[in-house]
């Protein structure tokens, strides 16, 4: 029985090419919202519950800001889904509250085997996750044997298990470029939004796997071009799993820290955001004095698949920590074969990192340091 008030959200994304994948009625339950005094019960169960089960719970940018301000004020981090995997590996507590989606979970615990990773929900998953079948990928995979595979960190540990190379929205460029130096083709999963972004800044020979983000394909080019007309001192901020029309008008293009940083370090005072919702809530704790605007989907109300808001990520709350903290419910397993070979690729995005930056010596353009040497985070 659902709790009073959840909502079931569907989705229907027709088949594309063949030996491609996507998402068909994928769903989400949106839970309802909280009174003010259930608010502080939760939060207050939660601070209690961290404390003695030695646990730290870290969350995405996506998801509640209630959980958002919880995870920063009770010792966590509110990050990408990469930076929340490596936090919570680094970290000394015994168990990891993963506040994101199923993916973010298994990447925890891929780089934490011996830690408890604990989910609000597990079944909050991703649209690029779901439409990438781990079957249907082998298949794929089997017909383009000469290519190397890279796979976005928004995969099943299944997938990256399959994978040559992991990589993030901030440092997939730089991976594919050196790639194609090398003369590698490359195989490519699960964005196409994304890859084809890549492939035009690179010049790769990349084959694409037809996956799709159901938040940012749904921002439209035509209505961001309208959106810029009644705001035009707005700088637009979009993130690359956005198609390329919207990619097109960007002045930043970039991962959640990358868009997070570029309001800070922008004089500009108003920002037109192509990406989920969520993000806003840092953003506007980041930079208090200045006006954001979502950017537009594909329409409002009852017209309004996305509203730039994941319905996965919608999933997590307050009480969902709170009882997996108790109870432990959601906690994520992970086959420790598969996890030793989804950490290859992960393992080898990281050393490419580590030695692009052990490389490389200050010089006199801050602007071109500063991002270079930014977050490798994904969305």
């Amino acid at each position: 029985m659902l709790p009073s008030g959840t909502r079931i959200v569907e989705f229907d994304r027709p088949d594309m090419a063949v030996g491609t994948h996507t998402v068909a009625e994928a769903w989400a339950r949106v839970n309802p919202p909280l009174s003010p005094q259930e608010r502080e019960f939760q939060k207050d169960r939660i601070r209690r519950l961290l404390k003695s089960r030695n646990a730290v719970l870290v969350a995405h940018y996506y998801v509640d800001a209630d959980i958002q301000d919880l995870a920063e004020e009770t010792g966590g981090c509110v990050s990408d889904s990469l930076e929340m995997a490596r936090f919570g590996r680094d970290h000394a507590a015994d168990t990891l509250v993963v506040s994101g989606v199923r993916f973010m979970g298994e990447t925890a615990k891929i780089l934490s085997p011996e830690k408890r990773i604990l989910m609000p929900d597990l079944d909050a998953t991703c649209s690029l996750d779901l439409g990438c079948d781990p079957v249907a990928f082998a298949e794929f995979r089997a017909q383009h044997p000469d290519r190397t595979v890279v796979v976005y960190a928004n995969t099943s540990a299944a997938v990256k298990a399959q994978a040559d190379w992991m990589v993030t929205s901030s440092i997939g460029l730089d991976i594919v470029s050196e790639l194609h130096r090398q003369g590698h083709k490359i195989l490519w999963a699960p964005d196409r939004h994304l890859g084809s972004y890549i492939q035009r800044e690179t010049g790769a020979d990349m084959v694409l796997w037809q996956g799709s983000c159901t938040v940012h394909d749904e921002f439209k080019g035509l209505e961001l071009d309208l959106m810029r007309k009644e705001h035009p001192g707005a700088r637009i901020l979009v993130h690359p799993e956005s198609p390329a029309s919207v990619v097109a008008q960007a002045d930043v293009v970039g991962s959640t820290s990358r868009l997070l940083a570029a309001v800070t370090e922008s004089p500009a005072t108003t920002f037109i955001v192509a990406t989920d919702q969520g993000l806003l809530h840092k953003m506007r704790l980041a930079a208090p004095g200045k006006t954001f605007i979502a950017a537009p989907t594909a329409g409002e109300s009852a017209t309004c698949k996305s509203c730039a808001h994941c319905p996965w990520m919608a999933m997590n709350s307050l009480k969902g920590v709170a009882d997996a903290l108790e109870f432990g419910t959601s906690e994520v397993h992970l086959d420790p074969a598969l996890g030793r070979q989804a950490k290859v690729c992960i393992d080898r995005m990281l050393d490419f990192a580590a030695a692009r930056r052990g490389n490389t010596r200050p010089g006199p353009d801050l602007a071109q340091e500063q991002a270079l040497f930014s977050g490798i985070g994904p969305a």
